[in-house]
């Protein structure tokens, strides 16, 4: 058995989520934009809920497609807090909306993922740290990051749900040096 973050534990969800795509850098915005919410979601609650839901996510949110999700309404909001399938928060949700619209407008303006990854200069971080004890729950970046986007006019991207994203998203490579997916992630390095 491999060594790897101790973060994942043993379920066998976690450990493939660990595995194949965690850390791994994204550059696509609509994908960006995907995982952004999904941790805004995530807030309050574990990653493997989310994960757990993931998929009925996608199916209630279409995909994720923030030109539909932008012209969502009331009625849009009160179907979302009948769906069993997601983590049924209105504020959420309407977050969820709301950042749809803003992200058309930061990728008609800037691009998205430009936004995210001008935040470490458009390279990924690979500090290596050892122990999770070392691994930051919010960074410099995270909090400009964070401000840019609420600047921008998202919600529920506070600067610890930012520097989660960012792992999650490769922009900060937080496998621990001694994991596995380290080296490798390291060498996808933006």
């Amino acid at each position: 058995m491999p060594d790897r973050c101790p973060w994942c534990g043993d379920d066998p969800l976690y450990v493939a989520y660990h595995d194949t795509e965690w850390g791994v850098p994204e550059t696509d915005a609509r994908a960006l934009w995907e995982k952004l919410i999904l941790d805004g979601f995530q807030a309050g609650l574990s990653w493997l809920t989310i994960l757990r839901k993931r998929e009925a996510f996608r199916a209630a949110f279409e995909g994720f497609d923030p030109e539909r999700i932008a012209g969502w309404g009331e009625a849009d909001v009160a179907r979302l807090l009948q769906d069993p399938g997601i983590v049924r928060h209105r504020g959420k949700i309407e977050a969820a909306i709301g950042n749809a619209r803003a992200f058309l407008e930061i990728e008609a303006r800037e691009g998205f993922a430009e936004l995210t990854w001008v935040s470490v200069e458009g390279a990924t971080r690979s500090p290596g740290y050892e122990r999770m004890a070392e691994v930051p729950t919010q960074s410099p970046e995270s909090r400009a990051l964070s401000a840019a986007l609420k600047a921008r006019g998202m919600r529920f991207c506070g600067p610890t749900i930012v520097q989660a994203w960012m792992e999650a998203c490769g922009v900060w490579n937080h496998h621990l040096a001694g994991c596995f997916r380290h080296d490798a992630v390291a060498r996808m390095a933006r």
